[in-house]
């Protein structure tokens, strides 16, 4: 991928931790650079008590209702436009430092749940210390990026775990300004002492994503959405009657209003105790929430949806280019209004633990990596096809896996067309041959180029199917190049019997030119796949 993926495994250190009381952290995580740690977690298979309780989750919920009144709710901003006029404000853009990722049309929207206890109605929830000052500095145990299809007609929601070791980039530091030099920490260092900013600045380095905007709830927010929507009703296997979190229910279906809510998303002594389960149970009850918040029960009753934009908005801060726009959100309300419970996805990127500590997790490559690539080469809206003409000859519906290439490297870097090839397969593309063509200058090819052979009567089928899913995508050419050398392609190839379009397909040339990207991901790795949920499934489940 681009310059912006994140550093190996292997050039990892571990960073410092802090020991003390959580409020006595939360009082260094508020000074001045370098960022603090936390203490060492326990085993990410094991549960832990109180003094653990770093609300890791809690903004899966809010997010999801802030996720509604971006994508959904703002069909009616028109209507709504005093209660949107409450939005809480803070620009940001000035404080990163480092360089943007292009913006591809696609909505990114950074998502985050501050545990700060200040401000009306949130330091009942910490220890006395949250109680005094500026309430023992913040920390966000939730990050969640937003991706919105350019189409605006489906949604991926990607959790970063809290204790991922990544590299974070020189950043502000949010109080005093100063500027913070590159570290190995913990991903929400990033929050703890360089805010909202250095939250960005992180994410587009080690993604390549685009974040576009930003949005920030605490606890109180998420409370009055919840109610806002009347409650969510969870499903139990059993009982609950936990002290920590100030919440017993029985076992089966419960109606939960807003302080239940909280203490659901708060419990961890449940089922085996693990945080990789309390992580699915909370995606659930997202999923729920978003299911609600999209039900035409909300979008078409004014006095619901009414209660739920005013509490939505009263309780989320954002980027003033996002709030203080209206023809931008009405812009996105429009494009927004085929976005259902159905098309959302809860991704959690996929990680092992860090070989240098345990108790820290590490994303797994390349697994991370290709989603974060499907996000960035996410840029197409979809277009009515034209209607053919009577003498027009329709376009052959192709998949991959009935497409055979020869891939050329035009380019001066050595191994180019086995890394292209190896993308190809990846995503069912049958490669034949590789080998090496050289421009008349000797020079690397400026463009990437696709051929097809000129007596192929179908051949500009199977070369668009090939240049559509390359980034940027070539202009199919009739007429083959001649290749300077080739040989046989060993790779591992999609399994199965060729199907006899295939055994009659043209063999499509590749020749990879300096301008090319990548190969756009469409089949995400198994355990992308085995980390995400998708909402519509989630209605009747019991956890």
């Amino acid at each position: 991928m681009s310059d912006y993926r994140s550093a190996s495994v292997q050039d990892r250190r571990v960073a410092s931790t802090q020991p003390g009381s959580r409020m006595a952290r939360r009082q260094a995580a508020a000074a001045p650079p370098p960022p603090p740690e936390d203490p060492p977690r326990g085993h990410r298979g094991r549960g832990r008590g109180n003094g653990g309780n770093k609300m890791r989750m809690l903004a899966w919920v809010s997010i999801a209702a802030t996720t509604v009144m971006v994508a959904g709710s703002l069909t009616g901003y028109t209507v709504y436009r005093d209660a949107f006029g409450s939005i809480n404000q803070k620009a940001v853009k000035d404080d990163i430092l480092t360089e943007r990722p292009r913006d591809t049309g696609a909505l990114n929207v950074l998502l985050v749940g501050s545990d700060t206890r200040a401000g009306e109605g949130n330091a009942r929830y910490g220890q006395e210390l949250a109680r005094t000052a500026d309430a023992g500095g913040k920390r966000t145990d939730t990050i969640i990026v937003m991706h919105i299809s350019p189409n605006r007609d489906a949604a991926r929601l990607i959790s970063f775990p809290r204790d991922s070791m990544v590299t974070i980039p020189k950043c502000k530091n949010e109080t005093t300004k100063q500027e913070m030099p590159p570290q190995r920490a913990m991903i929400n260092s990033a929050y703890n002492s360089g805010g909202i900013a250095c939250t960005i600045a992180t994410l587009e380095t080690l993604t390549g994503i685009r974040i576009n905007h930003f949005v920030e709830v605490d606890f109180s927010g998420f409370k009055n959405i919840v109610d806002a929507l009347g409650g969510i009703e969870i499903c139990l296997k059993s009982g609950v009657d936990d002290k920590d979190s100030k919440l017993k229910l029985p076992p089966g279906k419960s109606l939960l209003m807003g302080e239940q809510a909280l203490g659901y998303v708060r419990l961890r002594k449940y089922g085996d105790n693990s945080d990789i389960q309390r992580i699915k149970r909370q995606q659930i009850f997202l999923s729920k929430v978003v299911a609600k918040a999209t039900s035409g029960d909300l979008l078409t009753d004014p006095g619901k949806l009414t209660s739920f934009v005013t509490a939505a908005a009263k309780s989320v801060t954002m980027d003033p280019e996002l709030a203080n726009n209206p023809q931008k959100l009405i812009d996105i309300a429009m494009s927004a209004r085929e976005l259902t419970a159905k098309d959302v996805k809860f991704t959690t990127i996929p990680w092992i633990p860090d070989p240098e500590d345990e108790n820290r997790v590490v994303w797994k490559q390349p697994d991370a990596n290709e989603l974060f690539q499907s996000i960035i080469n996410d840029t197409q809206i979809e277009e009515a096809e034209p209607k053919p003409t009577a003498s027009a000859k329709p376009k052959l519906a192709l998949k991959p896996e009935q497409v055979q290439v020869q891939v050329l490297n035009g380019t001066t870097t050595p191994g180019k067309a086995r890394e292209v090839a190896d993308q190809l397969t990846k995503q069912g593309f049958k490669v034949v041959q590789l080998g090496n063509y050289q421009s008349p200058d000797g020079q690397s090819l400026a463009k990437t180029e696709v051929h097809y052979p000129k007596t192929a009567a179908t051949g500009a089928d199977y070369a668009d199917a090939l240049a559509d899913e390359l980034t940027p995508a070539p202009q199919a050419k009739a007429g083959k190049v001649r290749a300077t050398t080739t040989e046989p392609y060993t790779g591992t190839q999609t399994t199965g019997a060729a199907t006899p379009t295939a055994k009659r397909a043209p063999v499509v040339q590749l020749i990879v030119g300096a301008d090319f990207k990548a190969v756009k991901v469409t089949k995400l790795s198994e355990s992308v796949e085995n980390s995400t949920i998708k909402a519509s499934e989630q209605k009747n489940v019991c956890v």
